[in-house]
C-alpha cells in the first residue's frame, strides 16, 4: 500500500518528461521554457525550488528541536519572498528581456558590458561548485527520507530518488522542470497544510499541545528558543530570519522571473508565492511542535527519539496520525520537495557549463538548437558528480544534519551571487571589476566563515551562531562596492547604464 503512491508519483513524473521533451526544440526551450510561462507556474517553480528537503525535514526538524524559536526561519522566508516578488522580479524581468538573456550569466555579462567573459566565467564556475554540493545534499535527503519512512538502505533509497529525477529531467529540460514543480508544489503545499492539522485533532487541540511541550520544557513556547536571551542566541536568531538574503538574486530563482511571459504576470505570482510561503512554513513549524508533544514526553532527548536535530519528526508524525494508505502519499510528498530542488538545480548548472561556457565562450559560432544534446549530457554528467559527493559525505559524515548540509550549498550560491544582482540592479555605479570582486568575496568567504571564523578568540561563538550566509553576503557587497568606486575606467565605459536602469524602475 505504501508502494504504491510512491510508484504513481514517481511515474506521474517520468510522463512530465516525456511529454516535456517532445516540446524541446532548442537551448531556449531547454533552459527557460522559451520564455512562455504563467504567473502559477512560475510562483509554484520558484517556491518548490527555493525549499527542497530542508523544509519537509529541516524545517519540521527545527520546530521539534528548537520550538517556537523556529518561526523566525518563517519570517525570514517571507522577508525574503516578499523581497525578490516585489521589488526585484519586474526590475530583472525588463532588464533580462532587454538583453535577450535566459541565464543569469547572460544577463550579468550584457549588464556590465563584460567582453573578456571573465564575469561569465567566474559564474560558471561558482554555480558548477555550490550546485553539485546542494544538489548531493537533496540525494542525500533522499536517502534518508526511504529510510526513515520504509527502513530501506540508505544507499538504496539515494539511488532510486536518483534514477527517477534523471529520468525526467534530462529530457525535458527546464519546461519538465517547471510542469512537475507545479505538481510537486502543490503536493509539498497540501501535505504541510494538512498534516499538522490532524496531527493537532489527534492531539486534542493546540492548548494540550502547548501544555504537553511546557512540561518538556518551558523555552519551546519562547521566541528565544530553549536556550533563552543571551547575546549569543540574538546572533542565531539573526541567521534564522536572515535565511531569506538567498531569494534576493540566486540563480535557480530568478531564471523563473527570466522565463516569465509577461511582467504582467507578476502581481498574481506574488501573491500565490507570499500565500504559499506562509501557510507551508507555517505548517512546517508547526508540524514540529505537535510532533514532539505526541511521540516525546518530558526527560526525553530529541535526538533519541526524533534523530539528528529532530529530522525524522515528520515521518513519525506521519506513521502515528494517518493510515498506512497515506503514508505512501506523504513520502511522495517528501520526495516532491527533494526533487523539485534537485531537478532545477541541475538544469541552472547545465547551463552553466553549455551555455555560459561552451557555447558563449568556447564556440559561439553553434547556434541555439545544437546544443540540447549536450545540454542532456551536460546534465547527467553534473548530477553523477554530486551522487559521487553525496555518497562520500555520507560515508565521512556520519553526525551530518539534512538543514546543515543545505544552507552550505544555499548560502554559497547565494554570497557569490546575490549581493552582485542586487547592486547591478540599482546601482549605476556597479562596474565589471567591481561585480567579479563581490561574487570571488562572496565564494571565497563561505567555506570561510563556515570552517574558519568559528574558530576565532573572542568572536568565534559569534560567527558560529550567526552561520556563513549573513557575514558573506555583507562582505561580497562591501567589497564590490569599494571596488567599483576605485574603478573610474569601468565607471565610464558604463555611461549608458543609468537610462537602462532607470527604464527597468518604470
Amino acid at each position: 500500500m505504501i508502494l504504491a503512491g510512491i510508484v504513481v508519483y514517481l511515474a506521474i513524473l517520468v510522463a512530465i518528461g516525456i511529454v516535456a521533451a517532445r516540446r524541446m526544440k532548442d537551448v531556449r526551450d531547454y533552459y527557460a521554457a522559451g520564455k512562455r510561462l504563467n504567473f502559477l507556474a512560475v510562483a509554484f517553480s520558484a517556491r518548490a525550488t527555493g525549499e527542497s528537503a530542508w523544509l519537509l525535514l529541516g524545517l519540521t526538524g527545527m520546530g521539534a528541536a528548537i520550538g517556537v524559536k523556529a518561526f523566525w526561519v518563517v519570517v525570514g522566508e517571507l522577508l525574503g519572498v516578499g523581497v525578490a516578488w516585489i521589488l526585484l522580479s519586474r526590475r530583472f524581468k525588463r532588464l533580462t528581456d532587454r538583453y535577450d538573456s535566459i541565464t543569469v550569466p547572460d544577463y550579468l555579462e550584457a549588464r556590465f558590458r563584460d567582453r573578456s567573459h571573465r564575469l561569465r566565467l567566474v559564474s560558471a564556475g561558482a554555480l558548477l561548485v555550490f550546485v553539485t554540493i546542494y544538489v548531493s545534499a537533496q540525494i542525500d535527503a533522499t536517502g534518508t527520507a526511504f529510510t526513515s519512512f520504509l527502513g530501506w538502505n540508505y544507499y538504496t533509497g539515494a539511488l532510486v530518488g536518483f534514477g527517477v529525477v534523471m529520468a525526467y529531467i534530462i529530457g525535458g529540460g527546464f519546461l519538465a522542470v517547471v510542469w512537475s514543480d507545479i505538481f510537486q508544489g502543490a503536493m509539498m503545499f497540501l501535505g504541510l497544510v494538512s498534516l499538522p492539522i490532524i496531527g493537532l485533532a489527534a492531539a486534542g487541540g493546540w492548548t494540550p499541545v502547548a501544555e504537553g511541550l511546557r512540561l518538556q520544557d518551558p523555552g519551546l513556547l519562547s521566541v528565544w528558543g530553549p536556550e533563552g536571551f543571551s547575546t549569543l542566541n540574538v546572533f542565531a536568531i539573526l541567521s534564522l530570519a536572515l535565511i531569506g538574503l538567498g531569494f534576493l538574486g540566486s540563480p535557480q530563482i530568478f531564471v523563473r522571473f527570466l522565463a516569465l511571459r509577461s511582467e504582467r504576470e507578476i502581481p498574481r505570482g506574488t501573491a500565490v508565492a507570499i500565500t504559499w510561503t506562509l501557510l507551508a512554513d507555517t505548517g512546517a513549524v508547526l508540524t514540529g511542535l505537535v510532533g514532539r508533544h505526541l511521540l516525546m514526553g518530558p526527560g526525553d532527548d530529541v535526538a533519541a527519539v526524533l534523530g539528528a536535530s529532530g529530522q525524522d519528526v515528520l515521518p513519525a508524525l506521519t506513521s502515528l496520525v494517518l493510515p498506512v494508505v497515506f503514508v505512501g502519499v506523504m513520502i511522495a510528498v517528501v520526495l516532491a520537495a527533494i526533487m523539485s530542488t534537485v531537478d532545477s538545480l541541475l538544469v541552472v548548472a547545465s547551463s552553466a557549463y553549455v551555455r555560459d561556457y561552451y557555447q558563449k565562450v568556447r564556440h559561439p559560432e553553434l547556434p541555439d538548437d545544437a546544443l540540447v544534446g549536450r545540454s542532456r549530457v551536460a546534465t547527467a554528467v553534473l548530477a553523477l558528480v554530486a551522487l559521487g559527493v553525496a555518497m562520500t559525505v555520507a560515508l565521512t559524515t556520519p553526525d551530518r544534519t539534512i538543514f546543515w548540509f543545505v544552507v552550505f550549498g544555499w548560502s554559497g550560491i547565494a554570497a557569490t551571487f546575490c549581493p552582485t544582482m542586487l547592486l547591478s540592479m540599482f546601482w549605476k555605479g556597479m562596474t565589471t571589476r567591481g561585480a567579479l570582486a563581490a561574487m570571488i568575496t562572496g565564494f571565497a568567504c563561505v567555506p570561510l566563515f563556515k570552517f574558519a571564523a568559528p574558530h576565532l578568540p573572542v568572536v568565534g561563538d559569534a560567527f558560529n551562531a550567526l552561520e556563513e550566509l549573513p557575514p558573506s553576503f555583507l562582505v561580497s557587497g562591501v567589497v564590490g562596492i569599494i571596488v567599483s568606486l576605485g574603478d573610474r575606467r569601468g565607471r565610464v565605459r558604463l555611461a549608458g547604464v543609468e537610462e537602462e536602469l532607470r527604464a527597468a524602475g518604470k
